[in-house]
């Protein structure tokens, strides 16, 4: 974009990512250090029981069958570098910089990229064509809103989101709207909401949506990762069946001097899997030291990460599309401050279990089997090389703080 480095981006780049150290707010670690991720029952976590929610919308991310697409996405990026986000194995662009422009919805067509675009007349005028496969509300209508003497004020009214979105289904049936709100989802100590704010605003907010989203950025705040659970057991249960939930993961310092590890990375992604969101995007900015609007492109450490979660994510795509499977397994914590949340899924004979220490600290999982996996004899750990003995539908595994496996069980005929 021509003007990335220019203040007015910038500024609002800085305000929609939220965060405590963009807004000068210390962050809030103590109050919230012993408080557990909201409660999703196992026969709930992995989402609804539908294969592809998106077939609802001729023109949307997946208007055909198709069990193994999956939406990842990044957020206000550059057309161009379409094909480096592809790479890493990124199907969807959210967000233009004043846009959607001709020129910017040719490129992403040329490149074979999606886009949740603002619903102007440009993007109107191409009706059925790519790339536009949904529309974005305002980015964020939960958190205090700037004034136009300085300061800020209270968040955006839900009915006029409400509104927005009538008006926008008027325009376009075809395509799902999608809204994303902020950390406050997540973050009941979060200052940036501004005065009259209420958590009984969200059930109203997603109403304003097809699609619902949040971002809540641990690391970068100095916060506890499994906030990222929190909020998506919230989001799933203020938007019902109908709604699709996704959430943002974050994969840079964004402004501070905290910057995500792979292996948070990681924890973040799957938390959202494990607790039931249908879609993963990525804020890849970077405000300082220095701006970069693609940091994630230009830091190797992360970009392999993140193109690793990726292709794991789409390849077992089929798998985290089909309904979750209640009862399946129970699995117990040698350290009672570490719990582990899990999932299972069944797809042609093969039970996966997949599971997620939501601390920082290390724990040993004792997993009981039941149902068609529990007379197995051994598991196999995805993409570690190893296998797990199986007794009597019992195995054990260790994990690191914040560690993720998963469990490939091959069915006994």
């Amino acid at each position: 974009m021509a003007d990335d480095s220019g203040t007015s981006r910038r500024k609002f780049l800085t305000l929609a990512a939220g965060t405590a150290l963009a807004s000068g707010a210390t962050p809030v670690v103590a109050a919230l250090a012993g408080t557990p991720t909201s409660s999703t029952s196992l026969a709930d976590r992995g989402g609804p029981t539908v294969v592809n929610p998106y077939s609802r919308w001729a023109n949307g991310p997946c208007p055909r069958p198709n069990p193994g697409y999956f939406p990842i996405g990044v957020w206000l990026q550059e057309p161009s570098l379409a094909p480096q986000y592809q790479q890493a194995g990124i199907n969807l662009y959210v967000g233009l910089w004043q846009g959607p422009t001709e020129e910017q919805l040719t490129t992403l067509a040329q490149h074979g990229m999606s886009v949740l675009a603002d619903q102007n007349d440009v993007a109107l005028r191409r009706g059925g064509r790519p790339p536009v496969v949904g529309w974005t509300q305002m980015d964020e209508p939960d958190n205090a809103q700037p004034l136009p003497g300085g300061g800020y004020g209270p968040p955006v009214d839900p009915a006029v989101i409400v509104a927005r979105y009538r008006q926008m289904v008027s325009a376009d049936r075809t395509r799902p709207v999608f809204l994303n709100l902020g950390r406050g989802v997540a973050d009941d100590d979060w200052i940036g909401r501004g005065p009259d704010a209420s958590l009984d605003d969200y059930p109203k907010y997603v109403r304003g949506a097809d699609i619902v989203s949040f971002d809540v950025y641990p690391v970068a705040d100095g916060l506890p990762l499994y906030l990222v659970a929190k909020g998506v057991d919230r989001l799933r249960t203020w938007a019902g069946r109908r709604k699709i939930v996704w959430n943002f993961v974050e994969t840079t310092n964004i402004s501070g001097n905290n910057q995500v590890t792979p292996h948070q990375f990681r924890a973040e992604v799957w938390m959202s899997l494990i607790h039931g969101s249908r879609g993963i995007l990525y804020f890849v900015h970077r405000f300082a030291p220095e701006f970069d609007a693609a940091r994630l492109l230009h830091d190797p450490v992360m970009l392999a990460a993140v193109t690793r979660e990726n292709a794991l994510i789409h390849r077992l795509a089929p798998v985290l599309n089909r309904p979750s499977v209640a009862g399946a397994v129970a699995v117990t914590s040698s350290n009672s401050a570490v719990p582990i949340d899990t999932m299972v899924k069944r797809q042609a004979g093969v039970t996966y279990v997949f599971a997620v220490a939501m601390r920082p600290a290390s724990t040993v999982g004792r997993f009981v089997l039941s149902g068609s996996a529990a007379g197995a004899s051994r598991v196999e750990v995805v993409d570690e090389d190893r296998t797990l003995a199986v007794s009597q539908g019992r195995f054990s595994d260790s994990f690191d703080g914040y560690g993720v496996h998963i469990y490939r069980i091959v069915n006994p005929r």
